[in-house]
């Protein structure tokens, strides 16, 4: 792609989500929502192979319907309450069409069934970015909205730990596990939300730096099924041994960074008397572990085979920088003894 047309689309998707932070109107945070979408579908086609661009076209009609919900629900309101103000939704109906808008834009259970197509079509660069930055304009409504219905955010959330954990059970594509991956961790995020704000925006900051290091090892490993991950320990084999620590971060085992936001949240679930939730989020995390130990094992105790079509990535070396890998890994792994500091600055 033209270095100054990628510019440009990088700037459009910046933009688009500073738009959305900015706003009070909802008609601008609309805007900076279809800016985000707008210049991310060529980043998607770039590549012209029928799968990217099935996987764009399901993205844009999924996008595109979550904004017209989002816009008619905002004209709802400002028809039922005389407000465009995006911190004064006050009528329940508006709310919940508004809060399901927001959950289908960024792929939560049950409108959840988009975000593992998508994500299979497209490479691992761009995969990230859907990943992560996408989903950072709809979480800073869904946190301004502050949802009133408890009851509807429960069981989204307990519906995507469900389904993260289960859909990825039986997938052989990294793209897909991940994409389960990220059902999972934003079911945990909106769990939470109407308790601790500041401590959902924790769990997204924790799982964004944790799928940003997976992602740059697949991309190193040039990896997109569980089967050619095998050939990463003749590639790289440090990073191959620091991996599985990655992955069962991102599990939410201790000593590990991701074990952090899992504690807190069920900590901050048993304080509001929600002890049956928190049981159910907790054996829904033992399913998406089963899938991080599976990759983890693929990695690191399986020879790939030794005929000629194996042996050919091996020799091939990465032009990727792994200066952003090696923060990211690093971080993903050793934050845990700062849980203190972050219970410390969430307490109001």
């Amino acid at each position: 792609m033209n270095p100054y047309i990628l510019a440009i689309l990088l700037f459009g998707l910046g933009l688009g989500t500073t738009i959305t932070f900015a706003s009070s109107h909802w008609l601008l945070a609309w805007m900076g929502l279809e800016m985000n979408t707008l210049a991310i579908i060529p980043l998607m086609a770039q590549h012209h192979h029928p799968r990217a661009v099935e996987a764009t076209t399901k993205y844009f009609l999924t996008q595109a319907t979550a904004a017209a919900m989002l816009l008619f629900a905002s004209v709802t309101n400002a028809w039922l309450s005389g407000q465009w103000d995006i911190q004064q939704m006050t009528h329940p109906l508006p709310t919940t069409i508004i809060t399901l808008a927001l959950a289908l834009k960024i792929g939560l259970a049950p409108v959840h069934a988009w975000l593992p197509e998508v994500l299979q079509g497209l490479d691992l660069t761009v995969g990230l970015i859907l990943s992560t930055w996408q989903k950072l304009a709809p979480f800073a409504l869904i946190l301004q909205i502050n949802p009133t219905n408890s009851t509807i955010l429960i069981i989204l959330g307990l519906t995507s730990t469900l389904i993260g954990g289960w859909g990825g059970l039986n997938q052989t594509q990294l793209r897909k596990i991940l994409a389960y991956s990220s059902i999972a961790h934003l079911g945990w995020m909106i769990l939470v939300l109407q308790f601790s704000p500041s401590l959902t925006l924790l769990t997204l900051l924790t799982y964004f730096v944790m799928t940003f290091s997976t992602f740059l090892v697949f991309k190193l490993n040039k990896a997109t099924t569980i089967n050619t991950l095998a050939t990463s320990w003749t590639k790289a084999p440090i990073l191959t041994s620091l991996t599985p620590l990655i992955l069962l971060s991102l599990g939410g085992l201790p000593p590990l960074t991701g074990f952090m936001p899992k504690w807190l949240i069920l900590q901050e679930l048993a304080k509001q008397d929600l002890a049956l939730t928190a049981t159910v989020a907790a054996l829904s995390a033992l399913l998406s572990l089963y899938f991080y130990l599976r990759l983890s094992y693929a990695m690191t105790l399986t020879m790939s085979p030794n005929n000629l079509s194996g042996t050919t990535p091996w020799r091939l070396s990465s032009s990727q920088s792994t200066l952003p890998l090696a923060i990211s890994t690093a971080t993903a792994i050793c934050l845990l003894p700062l849980a203190p500091a972050a219970t410390a600055l969430l307490t109001p």
